[in-house]
């Protein structure tokens, strides 16, 4: 008997149910302070925005997830900081923020030297691939609460108001251009997890079609593009960006309503893309709005600044579609369309 199709939902994460907890969270949340410096209401957005002045200050947080089991299984831990800066500034560079400051948030269930060490290790190479100063953090003793180690962050950036990209500037005609990812990055890694342990497959087995072993390859650091994004910001203008975590292809949705975002040339998926999608039975829908399918992240611009753009950010990033008429995101090439987040 054929086994039943892999889904995130059947792997422990069902992102409606997840979306209606946040709606039901954020529903109390409707106080605003006085005076100055308050919150800038810029809906959709990867980051918050505080307005100070001409400027704006962006806060966001976000950690590595289940990734850490994977890290914990291999005993390899120097890897998952990068991970932790790389979720956070990510989602800061989207509005056009240059991230500045971050602080860790490490819980664990007793202390350990070599786990700590190693953290640090990705943690210091992540802020300098970022160009960020890690300002503070905290470590938690939690026996009680955490089985093992917690890794999560919060990044402050900073952007005069008049350079927020806010999506709003988006227009029919747009270029998308994708860039690469490095691979799974750290989204998805249960419905993997739950693939390989259904398959039997060990972290340490070494598939053909990888060429290095499965805990190798999923535990490959999420990709930082801050030096290259704000390389195009000095010289042209995005009308919008997406980091592809959580929600694949429909991040896009966030940015504007109205609008139909056409992936018409996907980047090319890493092999451990298919080999996740052959191994779990899962449809292309479900791979597209789980895992960020070899493209990592996303800049839309007029169609006039494109190739430029491209130029700019090198390291394989290409016109990847377009923004048409309609609603939502999605691709006719692949099959799959997104009507909501």
């Amino acid at each position: 008997m054929k086994k039943e199709g892999m889904t995130y939902a059947r792997a422990g994460v069902d992102i409606g149910k997840k979306s209606k907890a946040i709606e039901s969270l954020v529903d109390q949340l409707r106080y605003r302070r006085d005076g100055r410096f308050r919150m800038l209401d810029i809906k959709g957005q990867f980051t918050g925005l505080v307005d100070f002045g001409e400027f704006a200050l962006t806060l966001c947080t976000d950690g590595v997830g289940t990734k850490l089991l994977i890290a914990e299984a291999t005993g390899r831990w120097d890897t998952v900081g990068i991970d932790c800066i790389a979720m956070n500034v990510n989602d800061t560079i989207c509005v056009g923020a240059e991230p500045v400051a971050f602080v860790d948030y490490i819980a664990i269930d007793r202390p350990d030297n070599k786990i700590a060490e190693q953290i640090g290790m990705g943690l210091e190479k992540g802020a300098e691939m970022a160009n960020v100063d890690i300002v503070g953090g905290e470590v938690a003793v939690l026996p009680e609460i955490v089985k093992g180690v917690d890794l999560s962050g919060s990044c402050l950036g900073v952007v005069r108001k008049e350079d927020i990209v806010d999506g709003s500037g988006i227009g029919i005609g747009d270029a998308i251009i994708g860039l690469p990812s490095s691979g799974v990055h750290s989204n998805g890694l249960t419905l993997a997890r739950k693939i390989l342990e259904r398959n039997e497959i060990s972290y340490g087995e070494i598939p053909q079609k990888l060429g290095k072993s499965v805990g190798e390859e999923l535990l490959t650091p999420t990709k930082i593009y801050v030096r290259e994004v704000l390389r195009v910001l000095r010289e042209q203008k995005a009308t919008g960006m997406v980091n592809m975590t959580g929600g694949g292809l429909r991040n896009f949705i966030r940015l504007k309503k109205g609008v139909f975002f056409e992936i018409s040339e996907p980047l090319p998926p890493q092999p451990i893309f298919e080999m996740l999608a052959d191994l779990g039975d899962v449809d292309p829908k479900e791979m597209y709005q789980t895992f960020n399918m070899g493209m990592g992240f996303a800049i839309v611009c007029r169609e006039a600044a494109a190739e430029d753009v491209v130029r700019i950010l090198g390291g394989g990033a290409r016109i990847v579609g377009s923004v048409v008429e309609g609603d939502g995101a999605g691709s006719k090439r692949i099959g799959v369309r997104y009507d909501s987040y």
